[in-house]
């Protein structure tokens, strides 16, 4: 009698798509989204109510009373208060010009510096890696007024300049600086683990060919880590559009600079009864990172899940 035939036991990426295909963890997940989503379904209900419907009931009464405007909208945008005639439009500006800038130049500086640790190999690289590895247990908040002294005064040793002021006020160069200084050591980090785990083969190949490590990071490096690029950019889109507190420390509270979240701050002060205005206003704060994060899914998911499992 000829023995039995054993199964071929399941690879590490199988186990782990199989696990996550399971009817149990489907139902779980649908239901977390759904519990996610149903806060933002109710802000985006109360934000179309009008005034005296959201001061008598909850956002809930939408289904039974479908009174829906786009007048808290309008007076969130483009009416003004607190000192501002404008409205929330500047703001929301000012958000993605700060925004979009303190994302790519991180993720550009973070990507060459990532290849040159990983492949171009010279003496002290691995010091220079923990180094900046390190980098990460440095506090935001304690850097933030050293920072903005080194901005506005520059730095001396006694009689001596070494940094020269930095005529900065009023423009987003210092937001940028900021946001770029903090994300490198973790973007580079990142993207290090990820192009270190490159084929070396490949690498090799190319050299062999003749081409310059320029060509090789642009034809071959950018292309294959493109969803850990993405990933990154997403959290850092986010981060940057969701904070308050550097853009207080550099920007101000004027129109000219500061973004929508120094605004919705305003608003939360000057109209805090005003419900409808102000879950208009958070929500408008939401539709450009859903945008983002909606348009890079596919490349975040592979981003997450790259070098995670082999096979």
């Amino acid at each position: 009698m000829s023995e039995a035939v054993q199964p071929v036991p399941l690879t590490a990426a199988k186990a782990v798509r199989k696990s996550f295909s399971a009817p149990l963890a489907s139902v779980f997940v649908i239901a977390v989204t759904v519990l996610w989503t149903i806060p933002t379904f109710g802000l985006l209900a109360t934000s179309l109510r009008p005034k005296q419907d959201v001061a008598s009931s909850g956002w809930w009464e939408v289904f039974v009373h479908p009174d829906l405007i786009l007048s808290n909208y309008h007076a969130v945008l483009f009416e003004g208060g607190f000192g501002n005639s404008a409205g929330m439009m500047p703001f929301l500006v000012n958000s993605l010009a700060i925004s979009t800038p303190a994302t790519i130049f991180p993720l550009v500086l973070a990507a060459m510096a990532a290849y040159a640790l990983a492949w171009v190999r010279f003496r002290g690289s691995d010091t220079v890696f923990f180094i900046i590895f390190a980098l990460q247990v440095v506090p935001l908040q304690m850097a933030l007024i050293p920072l903005l002294q080194l901005f506005s005064g520059g730095a001396h040793l006694g009689g001596l300049t070494i940094v020269p002021a930095f005529d900065l006020s009023g423009t987003y160069a210092p937001v940028w600086l900021a946001h770029t200084m903090f994300a490198l050591p973790l973007a580079i980090f990142l993207l290090h683990n990820f192009i270190s785990q490159l084929p070396r083969d490949l690498m090799e190949a190319a050299v062999v060919d003749g081409a310059s490590h320029f060509k090789i990071f642009r034809s071959i490096v950018l292309p294959l880590c493109t969803p850990a690029l993405a990933s990154f950019a997403i959290f850092e889109f986010l981060w940057v559009w969701n904070d308050l507190l550097v853009a207080l420390t550099f920007a101000g509270g004027t129109a000219e600079v500061a973004p929508m979240t120094v605004r919705l701050a305003q608003l939360s002060g000057s109209f805090g009864g005003r419900w409808e205005l102000l879950t208009a206003g958070a929500f408008l704060s939401l539709i450009v990172p859903l945008i983002v994060f909606f348009s890079l899914q596919r490349y975040f998911v592979r981003g997450l899940l790259a070098g995670s499992v082999k096979g």
